[in-house]
């Protein structure tokens, strides 16, 4: 499994790679993946990153564990492969945007037009064993993904954090409000989002209206 990860990123985060975690993670996700089925693909580990190098970073959305199942986890949070069926806080997320900002649900659930618009579609854990939600937790990519949403607040300015649930808020806790817009809800989970505090948050227009704010291009959901 050869590391490869988007140049911007590689140089942003050239320090992490140096760390003796690095090295302990990554033997750990090679060993896994020659030995049982992990998703997502190999190829697909760092695609968040691929997909939206730092300076073209507008949002942030984190996510925590990749999806276990067959074909759906492709290296962005909350998507899916084309023609998986949605998962039920994709739906949930989709219904918001239908409410919020008045755009159909869309025919599939594969986000990498958001990621090619400037969001990073970032989970905790970048990895996981088939069938075994969680089984990657605690070998290391916390580290790493806490030191990629450490430079992107420190670095950069007018970004947009959506932290939904109390793992993603406990993670974004080091954004700093006063340089970022910060939105938090409760996770899109139908366990969480039937309880409340979900549909009615308006966080795709409050994004945009911020993005607007500071000269950026808003994002088309």
């Amino acid at each position: 499994m050869a590391v490869t990860i988007e140049e911007s990123w590689k140089n942003v985060l050239a320090e992490e790679f140096k760390k003796p975690y690095w090295d302990k993670l990554i033997g750990f996700v090679r060993a896994e993946y020659s030995q049982k089925k992990c998703y997502p693909p190999a190829k697909l580990i760092f695609n968040a990153f691929d997909s939206c190098p730092f300076d073209k970073v507008k949002v942030v959305i984190l996510g925590q564990d990749p999806y276990h199942g067959p074909n759906q986890a492709h290296g962005l949070c909350f998507s899916v492969n084309d023609g998986v069926p949605f998962p039920p806080s994709l739906l949930n997320i989709f219904k918001e945007i239908q409410d919020d900002v008045k755009k159909p649900i869309p025919k599939t659930g594969n986000l990498q037009q958001w990621a090619n618009q400037g969001i990073l579609l970032l989970n905790a854990t970048l990895t996981v064993r088939a069938a075994e939600a969680g089984s990657h937790q605690n070998k290391g990519w916390e580290e790493f993904t806490d030191a990629a949403i450490h430079h992107l607040n420190k670095e950069k300015e007018g970004l947009v954090f959506m932290l939904w649930g109390s793992y993603a808020q406990k993670k974004g806790k080091i954004v700093d409000g006063k340089k970022h817009l910060v939105l938090k809800a409760v996770h899109p989970s139908p366990l969480a989002a039937n309880r409340g505090g979900w549909f009615g948050q308006k966080h795709f227009s409050a994004c945009n209206e911020y993005l607007i704010s500071k000269g950026k291009v808003p994002i088309n959901w």
